[in-house]
C-alpha cells in the first residue's frame, strides 16, 4: 500500500486496457524528469539517468508484468517490448471511436457539460489514433444534433459564425444560466398571476388607524394620536373663522365629560370610574383636559 500511495499515475494493467493513457502518462512525467528520450534506442544517456528511467518504467507496470520482464534492465527495451505486446490497441479503439462519433447528438445530453465530457473523450481517442477532429467538425456535429423544436436556438448560434469550439461551448454555458433563472422566477409565481399585495392598515379620514386586533390596549396609543389631530384641525379651522368650537364635532357625549370631570375632583376616583364607563379612556382625557383650557 505504501508503494500505491507513492505512484504519480496508475500503473499499467496486464491486460494492457489501460496502456493509451499509462503511455501518455509516462511520457509526460519523464519530460518533467529531463530522461525523456531514455526510452527510445541509441540514445546517449548515462547510465544513471537510464536507471532512473527504469525504475521509474517498472514501478508504473503491474507487478505481474515486472516479474515478466524481470531481467530487462534497459529502459528503451522495455518500452519496446511493452509496446509490442499492447500497442494493437489503436486497431480496437479507432472502430469504437469512429462508431461513437456517428451517433454522438447533442440532444441526447441533459447538460452541456456532460456532452462536451462525451465529445472531448472521442475526439482524444480518434487523435490518438491518427485522426485528427477540427473545431470546423466539432461545431458542425454540435449543431446539426440540436433538438427539432431547438431549430430557432441552433440558427442563432450558427449565425454567430463561430471558428472555435471553444467559443460556441462558452455562450451555452452562459445560456444555460440564463435559462436557469428565468424558469425560477418562472416558476415561482404562475402565468397571468399579480403579486400578492403588502398588508395595509385601514385609513380613517386620511390617518392610519391601526388600532384593531393590535395586542394589549386595543391601541389606546393610536387613539389619542386621532383626537389629537382632529383637535388641531378643528381649532386651526375655527381661528380661521373667529367662530365656532372643536367640540362640536367631537362624538364624546357631553354628560360624560361632566361626569368625567367631577370625578376627579376627588382622589382615587378616576380609575373605577373610568372602567365603568364604556369609552376609551385616553381619548375623554384628551377631550375634557382640552374642554378645560379652552372655557
Amino acid at each position: 500500500m505504501s508503494n500505491i500511495a507513492k505512484l504519480e499515475f496508475a500503473t499499467l494493467e496486464v491486460s494492457g486496457k489501460n496502456y493509451v493513457p499509462w503511455m501518455i502518462d509516462v511520457k509526460m512525467h519523464l519530460e518533467s524528469m529531463g530522461i525523456s528520450n531514455a526510452i527510445y534506442e541509441f540514445n546517449n544517456y548515462l547510465a544513471q539517468d537510464k536507471a532512473k528511467a527504469q525504475v521509474f518504467l517498472r514501478k508504473h507496470i503491474d507487478e505481474t508484468l515486472g516479474f515478466e520482464y524481470l531481467d530487462v534492465t534497459d529502459p528503451s527495451i522495455l518500452w519496446n517490448l511493452l509496446k509490442e505486446r499492447f500497442d494493437h490497441q489503436k486497431e480496437v479503439i479507432l472502430p469504437n471511436a469512429r462508431d461513437e462519433w456517428r451517433t454522438l447528438r447533442f440532444q441526447d445530453f441533459k447538460k452541456v457539460n456532460e456532452y462536451n465530457s462525451a465529445l472531448f473523450r472521442i475526439c482524444s481517442q480518434l487523435k490518438y489514433c491518427g485522426q485528427e477532429v477540427t473545431d470546423k467538425y466539432m461545431l458542425e456535429k454540435t449543431y446539426s444534433t440540436f433538438h427539432a423544436t431547438n431549430i430557432t436556438l441552433m440558427q442563432q448560434y450558427w449565425m454567430q459564425k463561430f471558428t472555435r469550439y471553444s467559443e460556441l461551448n462558452a455562450c451555452q454555458l452562459v445560456a444555460k444560466q440564463n435559462n436557469e433563472l428565468l424558469m425560477k422566477n418562472h416558476e415561482s409565481r404562475p402565468t397571468g398571476s399579480v403579486a400578492l399585495p403588502v398588508e395595509n392598515a385601514t385609513n380613517i379620514d386620511g390617518y392610519r388607524n391601526n388600532t384593531c386586533g393590535r395586542g394589549r390596549g386595543h391601541g389606546r396609543g393610536q387613539g389619542r394620536d386621532y383626537f389629537n389631530r382632529n383637535q388641531s384641525h378643528n381649532q386651526n379651522h375655527n381661528s380661521g373663522h373667529g367662530q365656532g368650537h372643536w367640540s362640536r364635532t367631537c362624538r364624546t357625549p357631553a354628560y360624560l365629560c361632566q361626569l368625567y370631570q367631577e370625578s376627579i375632583k376627588g382622589k382615587g376616583k378616576e380609575e373605577n370610574l373610568i372602567d365603568n364607563v364604556e369609552f376609551t379612556p385616553l381619548n375623554v382625557v384628551d377631550i375634557c383636559n382640552d374642554m378645560e383650557d379652552i372655557n
